[in-house]
């Protein structure tokens, strides 16, 4: 783990893992509600922290590699709920390479709790872990131009739901109406990095 300077007043606390990266923000969060650090934003990725707005970065350079541990978590919301039809057009790509009958990726899938890694791609687009890496599944070896709104997706070990149409190489495997992004709401977006997420199936159409 290091830190690196960014600008004036923000910092990039690098990890070795997506694990690392959700335990850092998970600690960093929890001190920030105790009162123990002062930061304008905590912005997660798949191997990093980024701290933005630090009264005094150079202070924190040694201390945010070693965050705390041991200091107890606050009750979790319960996670979000999103209904899913279990239809897409890569279902029975994923259930070959997983070697499982189609009915068995949607079992897996939908028995899986996920949390919310980290944000990005699109505005309301969350990378979700939760599935162990067996279940690990390549991108298209050619994207498509149009993925429609609402598809729920899978590549590499995250699950993702597209909030608007887009080109994408993703596994598609299903599709909700649930609307990631909304900038009428709030907050816009349905999914923040730690929300903890649910998919589940419903019929078709």
């Amino acid at each position: 783990m290091r830190a690196l300077p960014v600008g004036e007043d923000a910092l990039l606390v690098e990890v070795a893992s997506a694990e690392e990266a959700q335990a850092l923000h998970a600690a960093l969060l929890r001190r920030r509600a105790e009162g123990a650090l002062t930061v304008r934003e905590i912005v997660p990725a798949a191997r990093s922290v980024l701290l933005d707005g630090l009264s005094d970065p150079a202070r924190w350079m040694s201390e945010l590699t070693a965050p705390v541990r041991d200091s107890p978590s606050p009750r979790a919301p319960a996670p979000v709920e999103i209904p899913v039809r279990y239809d897409g057009p890569d279902l029975a790509a994923v259930a070959a390479h997983w070697q499982v009958p189609e009915r068995e990726v949607v079992r897996i899938h939908a028995g899986t709790e996920f949390t919310v890694a980290f944000c990005g791609f699109a505005p309301g687009f969350g990378y979700l872990t939760g599935l162990p890496a067996r279940y690990d599944v390549p991108r298209r070896a050619t994207p498509r131009t149009a993925v429609p709104p609402g598809a729920v997706a899978l590549a590499g070990p995250y699950t993702g739901v597209y909030p608007r149409s887009s080109p994408g190489g993703w596994q598609l495997i299903g599709a909700t109406d649930a609307v990631l992004w909304d900038h009428t709401r709030e907050p816009a977006a349905l999914l923040s990095p730690g929300t903890r997420v649910r998919f589940v199936p419903v019929e078709g159409p």
